[in-house]
């Protein structure tokens, strides 16, 4: 069974950064591959709006096969449970919200090429110790270029 993968808006902005591209596009081939099921949500079509066009269009080739994710009151309570602990701000409330859905949305991890906000080392436990007394299980959260390695091998 595929590993569900929550990638938020950087992942598919990556394609187009000369350094994030490579791995961003391998990550996408593991997709391809059935290695990974993407999931993504409501809030990373609505960021990729304001994109450009050749992000929107990543986005839109990379729906074929992905899961959806919704906005439901779970999440909003539990990104708010982020914010009150102090993790975030209300600055970053769709950044509050990609982790949100990803745990309501039981996927396996995270990946994400924001290093301020969602893929640093403390704030991870704190996602997860947030999570924990909202009910939920721990979630893990990875760059693109940690999850390209499968088994200890590049794919």
């Amino acid at each position: 069974m595929a590993i569900r993968v929550y990638a938020d808006t950087s992942v598919f902005g990556g394609l187009f950064d000369i350094e994030f591209a490579e791995a961003s596009r391998r990550f996408f081939e593991l997709v391809a591959a059935h290695t990974l099921r993407l999931v993504t949500s409501s809030v990373v079509a609505r960021e990729i709006d304001g994109a450009p066009e050749q992000v929107r269009a990543a986005f839109r080739a990379g729906l074929g096969g992905a899961e959806l994710l919704r906005v439901s009151d779970a999440a909003v309570r539990l990104a708010a449970g982020y914010i009150d602990a102090g993790i975030l701000t209300a600055r970053s409330a769709d950044d509050s919200l990609h982790v949100a859905l990803a745990t309501v949305g039981r996927c396996d991890l995270i990946v994400s090429w924001n290093f301020r906000d969602i893929v640093r080392f403390d704030k991870i436990r704190l996602y997860n110790e947030v999570n924990g007394r909202f009910g939920f299980d721990p979630i893990a959260i990875h760059s693109p270029h940690e999850v390209i390695r499968i088994n200890d091998q590049d794919v």
